[in-house]
């Protein structure tokens, strides 16, 4: 037999693994008196071919009898010997075998050997070894123990007292009760007696503290086999024993980073996924667990990489997570969202400034610079009676977000450096996913600021509508969507709403929202019918669409939308609207009847299908009733239709009387009843009108002589109004514009003033081209009318009537707000100059004083 001494070398473990090693028990003179099952497999001998043969004529290969008696002796002088060996297999071929030989002793210094043979060849094929192979391989200390068939120990080796403190000779005799707890021994009686019944080889783990290492608990790996006499029959049992604390506790890390992949993250809240490392990290690793992170974090906002290394001032934490195996600890002021002051002084700070992890094994709390400048924290410290602390940094990006604090107080071993690794390593998984929780809250904090920029802050009616509104985005993780509502108030009380929704959701969806909702607002200040506006709204979605192109060759991703666009005008009560694929407004009359208005739908909004123009209807609407726009996330759902949606909305708007704050929210109430797949966006317009008496109008002859009239009906509807203040420009106003009526019209013209918030005038011509105001030179007798207009209102403008045009102007009230007053001041200066550049003209009928 060809003997080399044995190198050590790792190989990887797998303690639960049934071991493959074969053994053999020997008596002093080298005769076989105990095999097992495993041997006979590796060897191919049985039990009855070996037994009472001397081991030389089994294990060596023949004709090396006397290299085989040497090397007994050698044994005989270590007390055992452990290397690698040649075998010959009963069939004839050649293994490569590790063998180890260990010495056991009797209770009458009976001295028997433990032969244990394991094939190379296995490991090479890559599988795994058990723990006792890998501590024949590395030279580890075996417990050996031989137990009789009633359990009782008769032969052991010296390594086991080392394991469990008990003395050989106590142990002769009597069973593994008077060595372990009763539990354990209970535990491993079982599995030997299961040994003895099947002859197969069992493997059992269990805890221990061995008198060499008595303040930590230590894992041990026992593996039985039944020796067998030569008949087949059990003699009894070889327990080895193999201290495998190392390797569970490189599982239980292994278990530990397993566990933190899962569940710390699982959602993108910072402060949630602090929570989740102080949590995971309690009792696995330690007794305590805190997460403090810096102030700004929980904003979403980055820290700065130079954090903390300003001298003398206090470091602002918040704390994020606190866990801990004592009730009673978290009963102390470690509540979470504490702002935590940590002093310059002190081994947190320093962690965070210098992004290097702190580890103090034993806790001195007494004593030192930081408890003398930090005596709340270091009283906080003693009573929750830590004796070991470790501090690490939480790390992402070069930048130190904040601090993990971990420590022990019931478990009375203090932290090691493998305990530092596994806690390192556990923070830097859990830095990942608070970095990209923060992350995300910086980019919902800016999607919010554009919703918020994006959709109106105030909505209001004026004095042609009440209005009230909702709006809740399907996509909550973000808070933005693509669906926008709007009021807008426009000239002669009138106002427009409007509801859109754009395709898809996030912040992509509400920045072109934020661009559609601008073009509405640019075409209502236009004044087109609701047709014409959502024929160049379609016009604008497909120009975002084109310059949207990419410019890689590739189709574009076709932005599509919908929108309805409602204009109403509390002087006729009557209602005109539009709409490009939206669903049809609700109209609540004032006894509570809800009813949908025959709408044609059109063709959405950017897809190339407005071949048929869209088209306007207009109804009549008695004062209080209320208009309902909405989205389509209010109706439709994946489970139902949307005539469905249409009567559950219809049913939580028929109530008469109730107050539109009332009504949105029994809406919203309803929607909650199920998940929408869509942005829900809701519009409320109760109807307002005016009364008779705010609205004076005259039919006018296209004559100059009418211009003086216009101005005398004018002043004398003021005063009646008592306007006495507005009469003077409102007269120039009226000369300015008559005077275009008559020059640019072909037939009678119209004026209109109107009081409500503001005094409108109107004037209506059969003309359609709209005024322009023009630059005259110093000399030139005519092109300032619309000039003075502007300078004498607060604004003016036009828009299309049914057969013609409509040029109107507005002035404040006298009983206008301060800031409006601000505006009056402005505009008496401008008045001043206005009125002396046309006294001499006005009496002349206006007429070279205008330009259109």
């Amino acid at each position: 037999m060809t003997y080399t001494e044995h190198t050590p070398r790792a190989e990887p473990v797998s303690p639960r693994e049934m071991p493959d090693a074969a053994i053999a028990m020997l008596d002093a003179e080298g005769i076989v008196v105990g095999w097992t099952q495993a041997a006979q497999q590796l060897v191919g001998y049985a039990a009855g071919e070996v037994v009472g043969r001397s081991a030389e004529h089994v294990l060596p290969p023949f004709g090396e009898v006397r290299r085989a008696s040497a090397f007994a002796e050698q044994c005989r002088a270590r007390g055992g010997w452990s290397g690698t060996a040649a075998i010959r297999h009963r069939d004839g071929h050649t293994l490569s075998m590790t063998l180890r030989v260990s010495s056991l002793c009797g209770q009458d210094a009976d001295t028997r050997w433990l032969v244990s043979v394991t094939d190379i060849g296995s490991l090479s094929s890559g599988t795994a070894g058990g723990p006792v192979r890998e501590s024949l391989l590395t030279r580890a200390p075996i417990g050996i123990v031989v137990y009789d068939p009633r359990l009782r120990c008769v032969y052991a080796n010296d390594a086991m007292e080392r394991h469990d403190g008990v003395p050989r000779h106590r142990r002769f005799g009597r069973g593994l009760k008077d060595s372990l707890p009763a539990v354990e021994a209970e535990a491993l009686e079982v599995v030997m007696r299961q040994v003895l019944e099947s002859g197969t080889t069992r493997v059992h783990e269990y805890r221990a503290w061995p008198p060499a290492d008595r303040r930590r608990e230590h894992a041990f790996s026992a593996s039985f086999f039944c020796l067998q006499g030569a008949d087949g029959t059990p003699l009894g049992v070889c327990s080895m024993t193999v201290d495998v604390t190392g390797n569970r506790r490189a599982r239980e890390r292994l278990a530990i980073l397993s566990e933190a992949s899962t569940h710390i993250g699982s959602t993108l809240d910072v402060m949630r996924t602090g929570q989740e490392l102080a949590e995971l990290a309690v009792p696995l690793l330690a007794d305590h667990a805190l997460v403090d992170l810096v102030e700004s974090v929980p904003f979403g906002i980055e820290p700065s990489a130079r954090i903390g290394t300003t001298s003398g001032r206090p470091l602002l934490m918040r704390r994020a997570g606190v866990a801990s195996v004592d009730l009673g600890v978290l009963e102390l002021p470690w509540v979470r969202e504490e702002v935590v002051h940590a002093h310059p002084d002190s081994p947190f700070t320093a962690a965070v400034r210098t992004g290097r992890s702190y580890l103090e094994p034993t806790l001195d709390t007494r004593s030192g610079p930081w408890v003398d400048h930090d005596p709340v924290r270091a009283q906080r410290v003693r009573d929750s009676g830590v004796h070991s602390l470790m501090v690490v940094p939480i790390r992402a990006r070069r930048c130190v977000l904040g601090l993990a604090l971990f420590g022990r107080s019931v478990e009375q071993t203090p932290f090691q450096e493998d305990d530092l690794l596994l806690a390192e390593e556990l923070v830097t998984r859990a830095a990942l996913c608070l970095d990209n929780a923060l992350q995300y809250a910086r980019e919902r904090t800016a999607a919010l600021t554009l919703q918020r920029d994006l959709l109106p802050h105030r909505v209001q009616g004026g004095a042609a509508v009440e209005v009230a509104s909702r709006y809740v985005p399907a996509d909550m993780d973000h808070g933005v969507g693509g669906d926008w509502f709007d009021v807008i108030e426009l000239s002669g009380a009138r106002v427009a709403l409007v509801v859109g929704d754009v395709v898809g959701h996030g912040i992509n969806a509400a920045a072109t929202m934020g661009r559609l909702r601008t073009a509405v607002r640019t075409l209502a200040d236009l004044d087109l019918p609701p047709d014409e506006l959502l024929a160049h709204l379609d016009d604008t979605v497909r120009r975002l669409n084109d310059e949207d192109a990419d410019d890689s060759g590739q189709a574009p991703a076709v932005v599509g939308a919908t929108c309805l666009y409602a204009v109403y005008d509390p002087v006729t009560r009557r209602c005109t609207m539009a709409r490009a694929g939206h669903p049809p407004p609700l109209i609540v009359g004032a006894q509570g009847r809800v009813t949908v208005p025959e709408l044609p739908a059109g063709a959405p909004l950017g897809l190339g299908l407005g071949l048929v123009p869209f088209e306007s209807v207009e109804l009549e609407l008695p004062e209080g009733s209320v208009i309902a726009l909405y989205s389509d996330g209010l109706v439709e759902s994946r489970d139902e239709d949307i005539d469905v949606g249409l009567r559950r909305l219809g049913a939580a708007l028929a109530h008469p009387g109730a107050s539109l704050e009332d009504m949105c929210s029994r809406v919203m109430e309803t929607s909650r009843n199920y998940t929408p797949a869509d942005d829900v966006t809701l519009l409320l317009a109760r109807t307002r009108a005016l009364e008779p008496t705010q609205v004076a109008s005259w039919d006018l002859r296209n004559e100059p002589a009418v211009v003086t009239t216009a101005r005398r009906l004018a002043a004398r509807q003021l005063r009646k109004w008592g306007l006495e203040s507005l009469v003077t420009p409102m007269e120039t106003i009226v000369s300015e514009l008559v005077t275009n009526a008559i020059r640019h019209g072909d037939g009678p013209s119209r004026l209109r003033l109107i009081q409500h918030r503001v005094l409108t005038c109107e004037v209506s011509d059969s003309n359609t081209g709209q005024p322009r105001p023009r630059h005259p030179h110093t000399l030139d007798e005519h092109g300032r009318g619309l000039h003075l207009v502007a300078q004498l209102s607060r604004r003016w403008g036009s828009r299309c009537a049914v057969d013609g045009k409509i040029v109107w102007a507005e002035q404040d009230l006298p009983s206008a707000s301060g800031a409006q007053c601000a505006v009056g001041e402005r505009g008496d200066r401008q008045r001043a100059s206005a009125h002396a550049s046309v006294a001499a003209a006005s009496d002349k009928e206006g007429g070279d004083t205008t330009t259109q």
